[in-house]
């Protein structure tokens, strides 16, 4: 496939701080990559740089096959980032409008009120908007001219529920078309939903990149639990390969295991007397308390 973005030993020196240490990877054309890590981790160094806004240390950064600031580029990208500014006495349609007056081939202005939940505020003076619906402008101004790269940092801060699954929505639709979309979030079950690929940054460096199904059945504790109506051979489920460990306690048995679906197939194949069945499956969130905490203790 296509590389849109290809980053080899790109660091980034503050002073005497390394917000990024020598980071490499590449992003296909068409996917969906969220960068995720704790506060600190170099996840907006590294989108700044990526954006032009600030030059490596040390590496080569490349987009479309050229350097950020490239014009040819800047054509091709939008962006959101963390702080949103507005004109002021302008309107939401006459910002957009304006916007679009940049690129050779923008979307309509219609397309981007539908796309971000802005249709009843046309009329609005910018500065009215709330929190929530300054994030929405941002992130219509930032798919004005129709972006084949696209960069999201924090996006849906502020949003309130409704618009943020309008908002994934726009994303489905807008990586359907072929878009790229770079996306960091401190919401896991954005990524979660989103993202074909996660990107773990911390302490400036990567520390895990793969699919959230994947990191999720690679670092997290999976387990069935039931309730038993009669008396069971725990040592039957210990002999299984894929079972880890077997604890009773009174009459709830819980089986911590690498494949829970196997563990559901023998106890229904065996028709053991057991109810109240629960699968517990780990998510990304206790996923990256591992892999941060695994990185902690290598240091």
């Amino acid at each position: 496939m296509e590389k849109v973005i290809d980053v080899k030993g790109v660091s980034k020196v503050f002073k005497n701080k390394k917000a990024v240490d020598d980071v490499s990877f590449s992003i296909e054309k068409g996917t969906v990559t969220a960068i995720l890590g704790p506060n600190g981790a170099g996840k907006t160094t590294t989108i700044s740089m990526l954006l032009g806004l600030l030059d490596p240390s040390e590496g080569e950064m490349k987009i479309f096959g050229k350097k950020p600031k490239d014009s040819y580029v800047r054509n091709r990208m939008g962006a959101i980032l963390q702080e949103v500014s507005v004109i002021d006495r302008v309107t939401v349609g006459e910002t957009i409008d304006l916007f679009r007056s940049y690129y050779s081939h923008p979307f309509s202005k219609k397309k981007l009120l539908e796309m971000a939940n802005l249709a009843s505020e046309e009329k609005v003076m910018a500065e009215k908007l709330s929190g929530g619906q300054k994030r929405r402008l941002g992130f219509a101004l930032a798919l004005a001219g129709n972006p084949d790269l696209l960069f999201l940092d924090e996006p849906t801060v502020g949003m309130d529920i409704s618009s943020r699954k309008r908002f994934w929505e726009s994303i489905r639709e807008l990586a359907g078309t072929g878009k790229t979309i770079i996306l960091t979030t401190h919401y896991l079950e954005e990524a979660d939903q989103l993202a074909d690929r996660i990107i773990l940054v911390a302490d400036g460096k990567i520390i895990a990149d793969g699919a959230p199904s994947d990191m999720k059945s690679s670092f997290t504790k999976k387990a069935v639990s039931f309730r038993t109506h009669g008396m069971l051979a725990l040592g039957e489920f210990s002999a299984l390969p894929y079972v880890t460990e077997v604890a009773a306690e009174g009459d709830v048995i819980s089986i911590s295991t690498t494949d829970s679906d196997a563990v559901l197939h023998y106890i229904f194949d065996k028709k053991l007397p057991v109810y109240d069945v629960f699968v517990e499956r780990g998510g990304l969130e206790e996923a990256f308390e591992k892999l941060v905490q695994r990185k902690g203790e290598a240091v």
